[in-house]
């Protein structure tokens, strides 16, 4: 499915490919603020980050779910890297 992304390495949004599926995306049932990371996705070497709340998720490239360790507050704190 094609999906609008927010890129912050080069400061716009754009459009991507993504599929969901259960290995390659993490899933966190946990949420209750709307800054609260929702799931991250792996995409191509990439991570997608997707918050609680209806913002374009957040593409970081070069890192993955593991090198986060799967966390929901590591992908929080590398998300707010980035704002």
């Amino acid at each position: 499915m094609q999906l609008t992304v927010y890129n912050p390495q080069k400061g716009r949004l754009e459009t991507i490919d993504a599929e969901f599926t259960k290995d390659n995306t993490t899933w966190f049932g946990n949420c209750i603020s709307t800054r609260d990371v929702s799931m991250i996705t792996d995409i191509d070497g990439n991570i997608l980050i997707r918050e609680f709340d209806y913002s374009y998720p957040f593409m970081i490239y070069g890192m993955s779910r593991s090198d986060i360790d799967f966390d929901q507050r590591k992908a929080k704190q590398l998300r707010l890297r980035y704002e």
